[in-house]
């Protein structure tokens, strides 16, 4: 049996090895998938991330027509600098990104367009590996684990619905869920939904 780490490399690599014919067709197929969704029409603060590393790419839904009265954001690390938490910045296609400490681009704007997930209606996660109970292997940083923990102890909460998506290629039989893990309320792929 593989331990976490050694699973992450193994998914990694295989969302790395999809060309980028394939990575585009894939995105399509997930924002079409996604866009189905009444809870994600009905959204209006909606949460996604700038994709790394072969991540399935969620940003076509930014260009949708029908996307005109959601607002976006993107993960910033802790402003404050403190601890391992995500906060959440507007953005609007064009809008200066600026790389963090890890090299992912992140909004440059932040004040008043920084958002706690309290404010959100819901949450486009990446991940790394997932199984169809909808636990998440993440990078192994911890960031969203902390940043979601309201979740977590308060599981009765619906806000924000936690989404994760990912290429079909990222499904694992069973994830061995941590007590800190937030299991999440769907995952989508370009050909199913869990």
């Amino acid at each position: 049996m593989q331990t976490p780490t050694q699973q992450r490399q193994a998914l990694r690599f295989a969302r790395r090895s999809l060309s980028p014919r394939l990575q585009r067709l894939h995105a399509r197929l997930l924002v079409k998938r996604l866009y189905k969704q009444l809870w994600f029409r009905r959204a209006r603060r909606v949460a996604l991330y700038w994709p790394t590393d072969g991540e399935i790419d969620p940003r076509p839904v930014l260009v949708l027509p029908q996307s005109r009265a959601k607002r976006f954001y993107l993960p910033v690390l802790n402003p404050l600098g403190r601890g391992r938490r995500l906060w959440f910045a507007r953005y609007c296609p064009g809008w200066p990104l600026y790389l963090n400490r890890f090299g992912i681009p992140e909004p440059g704007a932040r004040g008043q367009h920084l958002v706690q997930i309290r404010h959100l209606d819901l949450i486009i996660l990446p991940l790394v590996g997932f199984d169809a109970q909808c636990h998440r292997l993440g990078m192994g940083g911890g960031f969203y684990d902390r940043t979601l923990e309201p979740r977590r102890r308060h599981p009765r909460w619906r806000r924000p619905r936690l989404i994760g998506i990912a290429h079909e290629c990222q499904r694992l039989e069973r994830i061995q869920a941590n007590p800190w893990d937030v299991r999440l309320d769907m995952i989508l792929t370009e050909s199913a939904c869990y």
